[in-house]
């Protein structure tokens, strides 16, 4: 298997070129400006992950934290939350979620050599994702709605990760109106 391509900006400098004194300017290898390397298929986005947890503590409440995510495409979106999520639970081995919440997703998705079960239910609770790791230690999270309003969502994940938040799903996405109804 290859390494992952490079691009190559600009045109090389010759080797052997006049200098501006008529005296030949030698160089040992061309001059090629190169571009940082291109990302691999399975390489992350360069955006940062819209995660906060509740701190490590006996668990109270519905939920763990809130998450994010930037679209409805749950394969797309998981690996750099499982990434992160791994320094916490370990390797999750499944992922439960709303059906109507996501686009068609496989039952299965292997990152980095590691397996993932998707499992989708329309009866599991809108909004929110389950994940077990492989020692069953297991956190749910809020999904705030791909579309909702940058300050809303802020303020929604900042509730749900609060040591003591006890709200239920609803009253955290509806708390001050800050996610219109159709966001939920």
């Amino acid at each position: 298997m290859s390494g992952p391509a490079c691009f190559v900006l600009g045109k090389p400098k010759p080797a052997f070129s006049p200098a501006g004194d008529g005296s030949p300017d030698m160089t040992s290898a061309p001059n090629v400006p190169i571009a940082p390397l291109a990302s691999t298929a399975n390489e992350q986005p360069r955006h940062s992950l819209r995660l906060r947890l509740r701190p490590k503590a006996p668990t109270t409440g519905h939920v763990d934290g809130a998450w994010w995510p930037r679209s409805r495409d749950l394969v797309a979106e998981l690996p750099a939350l499982l990434a992160v999520l791994a320094v916490r639970l370990g390797d999750v081995m499944r992922v439960s979620y709303n059906l109507t919440e996501w686009n068609s997703a496989p039952r299965r998705m292997a990152d980095d050599g590691r397996q993932t079960r998707l499992d989708g239910f329309i009866s599991r609770p809108a909004h929110t994702v389950d994940l077990v790791a492989g020692n069953r230690h297991r956190l749910t999270l809020l999904v705030v709605p791909s579309d909702t309003d940058p300050s809303a969502a802020h303020q929604t994940m900042m509730r749900a990760s609060g040591r003591d938040n006890t709200e239920t799903i609803d009253d955290l996405l509806t708390a001050d109106g800050r996610i219109p109804e159709q966001g939920r």
